[in-house]
């Protein structure tokens, strides 16, 4: 009875997370495109899925699955320790660091933490009498902290959900919001070779900067000097649905290849389609590469800066003879017109 009680249970959340899916999809406004702010939630600061472009909603697990996926958060062994490090569209100076941990809460659940920050250098201070720069600099602050879980049914199906609150701010003026991801995963086959992803990002209130930046001083028609509030309108967070599908093919013990396709709604901008694949040999070294297009216009205004072929390499190896602790590094290269690409590093322990 119970198993049974688990079967409908599973049916009944993917049939009600692909309604929902589907709804968000078709209620999408292409005059909206462009309109959203906190776009450094798009940015993927995890070597393996960076390498994917994000294909990966369907087998991405622990801390990696805090950005795409939260479902895939409890599909680890016991523990997981993730560091990331992203140079973004060098030369431009940005750089991106994360950390995240995640780790098994009874048998079949997992919470996930991940925490992340956007550094876009020192900033010159210019005024409308200084316009080349008063000598002066400020240096903005980018920074997002997400908290997760799921939990596996049957080991075939696994729901999650995230809470990400999001901050940006200079010394005189600040925002601050919050944010909902939620996603399932279906494994099956005899060795979970099928894996099906659906997940939602982002989905949270309107952001809008506040602070004693917006305020200046003018002379009134009389001569008085007065104190005066700009009114600012609040912004959308960039949502977004991902549905992706992988399959895993066994060559031998020691050979798995597996391809993957992904399909992107976004509320804000251009939708996108995917496809990659990644080799594992001997479950120690993996290679990994994709290509991913926009759909619709091709317009200059709209270009994607992300061109070619995104690749990366991995290794995961056993530090101990019982292979109860592993380390993971990771590197990711996606090429962009302009800049010269997106460079990300990843090191992990499993344990």
């Amino acid at each position: 009875m119970p198993t049974k009680m688990n079967k409908i249970l599973q049916k009944t959340l993917l049939i009600s997370v692909s309604i929902f899916s589907l709804s968000v999809v078709f209620a999408g406004n292409p005059d909206r495109q462009g309109e959203a702010g906190a776009y450094e939630l798009l940015i993927n600061p995890w070597a393996k899925g960076a390498s994917l472009y994000s294909l990966n909603v369907s087998r991405v697990s622990g801390v990696e699955a805090t950005f795409v996926n939260p479902s895939g958060i409890s599909r680890i062994n016991k523990q997981e320790l993730l560091i990331g490090h992203t140079r973004w569209l060098v030369p431009s100076g940005i750089t991106v660091n994360a950390f995240g941990y995640s780790a098994k809460v009874g048998k079949n659940g997992a919470f996930g933490l991940s925490l992340m920050s956007l550094s876009l250098g020192d900033i010159k201070v210019t005024t409308t009498a200084a316009p080349e720069g008063t000598g002066a600099t400020y240096k903005p602050s980018f920074f997002n902290l997400g908290l997760g879980y799921s939990h596996n049914f049957d080991e075939k199906v696994s729901v999650g959900i995230l809470v990400r609150g999001v901050s940006e701010s200079i010394s005189n003026l600040n925002a601050f919001g919050f944010c909902i991801d939620g996603g399932v995963q279906y494994y099956s086959g005899e060795k979970k070779e099928f894996k099906l992803g659906i997940a939602l990002r982002n989905i949270g209130s309107p952001m809008k900067f506040s602070g004693e930046g917006l305020s200046t001083q003018l002379k009134s028609p009389e001569g008085n000097a007065l104190t005066y509030d700009v009114r600012l309108s609040g912004f959308e967070l960039p949502s977004l649905l991902h549905l992706g599908l992988s399959y895993d093919f066994h060559f031998s013990d020691l050979v798995v290849l597996t391809p993957m396709a992904n399909f992107t709604a976004n509320s804000f901008g251009q939708d996108l389609i995917g496809l990659g694949g990644e080799l594992s040999v001997w479950g120690k070294f993996n290679l990994r590469a994709s290509y991913a297009v926009e759909l619709g216009t091709t317009s200059v205004e709209a270009k994607n800066a992300y061109k070619g072929l995104g690749f990366g390499a991995g290794m995961h190896l056993a530090m101990d003879k019982k292979e109860n602790y592993f380390f993971n590094l990771d590197y990711a290269y996606r090429p962009t017109d302009p800049f010269q690409g997106t460079h990300n590093i990843g090191i992990g322990l499993n344990f």
